[in-house]
């Protein structure tokens, strides 16, 4: 098989989204639609939990939202006034219904369903010492972890337990749980995770971005802070923070390409930063060129702000399809290269004989790029320059990203020279991390604490690595490389 977009394979993924509703009639309707807002978030799987006051009830599916959850009688088979929902995107590791989320399980005190975006940074060694206690795990997730950290806690109260299963993880999470005694909303104690809460019609709404706020109606209330446990029942709501405050750290990335352009992340539009990342790049990279050239969709408002600084004249040279389904059947090498174009095109008209800027979010293994810049020399472009919308991809992350091993990003191997004959680029250039903290209204990243996590550029990762760290063995490693979230 051949995913025909094969740019977007090369891009950076955050592998899932959440959204939960305690509340309303129409809970489960609610989630799904929040659900279809963020399934840039993980397109592999899709699950909703509800629960009617007396049953859990529990749909979960391989494959998108719609399709799925687009049926009457699937909703209606999900009934009550609180629900939670995720879509995922699983890494190398197995591909499976037993991962999909929420994940459910009967504890002592009563059904506990779970919706997890991040990963946890130890959830193996937690995983063996509960399996030597007598945990009998049903899934690869290290989500699950915390099921059975919940379940084996010696308090007495839930509250209580679940307090002291978050104290016992490590690494990233932003959470949404269902309990017969009501909804639980957190974040880990840096924020690394993003989750905001809104209101509709006096229902409370939690959700990954705020589009997914706007795309049922309701009204964004404010994020989630790190280390907070909100506590929803029915429309009434409490919060509580257990955890020694932290300085949060919040993944920079979700600026340059995870979340939707359309969301506010941290109290600021994702489009108006991301096109204030692309002025700063031409700022500290400008190039005497005919055009800026976006890569679809990812790279457009930075580039945006790369002309309008530049004064270059912005255009769409390469045309995305949207009609292109998600595979299609490789009979042969040859055919299997022509399905690259099914997706992206160039705008040969256009760009013949012309010095071309093109405008990405970022490099990961390279391949990407190579195929774009040779698409660009096959129509006719007389240069071709590459500008990128963050500092070097140089350190995997693990924090609920999936990002290949250091030793195959092309940054960790290559210096930019390097990487610019490695993608055939006359010239390339990345926002320098000061750059990148600037377009935020940050100050220089070395003149501060970072505010933000921005490890996959710079190696300073804010929390312990004890499953990276740990020696593994290959199954282990297996499980690490899951992360199923």
């Amino acid at each position: 098989m051949l995913t025909t977009n094969p740019y977007d394979d090369d891009k950076l993924r955050e592998e899932c989204g959440v959204f939960g509703v305690s509340g309303s009639d129409s809970a489960a309707a609610l989630v799904a639609l929040g659900l279809h807002a963020l399934q840039h978030r993980g397109q592999e799987a899709a699950g909703i939990t509800s629960f009617d006051g007396a049953h859990f009830h529990t749909h979960r599916a391989m494959g998108h939202v719609a399709g799925n959850f687009d049926r009457d009688e699937i909703i209606r088979a999900l009934p009550g006034d609180v629900a939670c929902g995720h879509v995922r995107y699983s890494t190398t590791g197995e591909t499976a219904l037993r991962n999909v989320q929420p994940l459910y399980a009967d504890l002592s005190t009563g059904g506990f369903a779970i919706a997890h975006n991040g990963n946890i940074s130890n959830a193996m060694k937690l995983r063996r010492d509960l399996v030597r206690r007598g945990s009998i795990f049903q899934s690869t997730s290290d989500t699950e972890t915390i099921i059975h950290l919940v379940a084996t806690s010696s308090y007495r109260t839930l509250m209580d337990r679940f307090i002291d299963a978050l104290k016992q993880v490590e690494g990233a999470y932003s959470l949404v749980v269902m309990t017969p005694e009501g909804m639980i909303a957190c974040r880990d104690p840096l924020g690394i995770r993003p989750l905001v809460m809104g209101k509709l019609d006096g229902a409370v709404i939690f959700a990954s971005e705020t589009v997914a706020l706007d795309v049922v109606g309701a009204t964004f209330e404010r994020s989630v802070e790190p280390g907070e446990l909100i506590i929803v029942q029915g429309t009434e709501i409490r919060s509580i923070k257990p955890f020694a405050p932290l300085a949060p750290r919040p993944c920079i990335f979700e600026w340059v390409y995870f979340s939707r352009p359309d969301s506010i992340a941290g109290d600021q539009s994702v489009y108006t930063v991301r096109k204030a990342i692309g002025a700063q790049l031409a700022i500290e990279s400008p190039v005497d060129a005919d055009l800026v050239i976006p890569v679809p969709d990812s790279g457009v408002p930075a580039a945006i702000g790369y002309a309008q600084e530049s004064g270059i004249p912005f255009e769409l040279g390469i045309i995305r399809s949207h009609y292109v389904g998600r595979t299609f059947i490789q009979p042969g090498d040859k055919v299997r290269h022509l399905g690259v174009k099914l997706k992206h095109n160039a705008n040969r008209a256009l760009i013949k004989g012309k010095r071309v800027i093109l405008v990405d979010d970022s490099i990961v293994r390279g391949t990407t790029s190579l195929k774009i810049v040779q698409m660009m020399r096959d129509a006719g472009a007389a240069e071709v320059h590459m500008r990128i919308a963050s500092p070097p991809t140089r350190h995997s992350c693990f924090y609920g990203v999936d990002t290949p091993e250091s030793s195959k990003l092309l940054a960790y191997k290559l210096d930019v020279a390097g990487m610019t004959d490695f993608i055939h680029a006359d010239s390339l250039s990345f926002v320098s991390i000061d750059g990148l903290y600037k377009a935020l209204g940050e100050a220089h990243r070395a003149d501060i604490r970072p505010k933000y996590c921005d490890a996959c550029f710079t190696g300073d990762y804010p929390t312990t690595l004890t499953d990276h760290d740990d020696t593994v063995t290959v199954d282990q490693f297996a499980l690490l490389a899951e992360r199923v979230i």
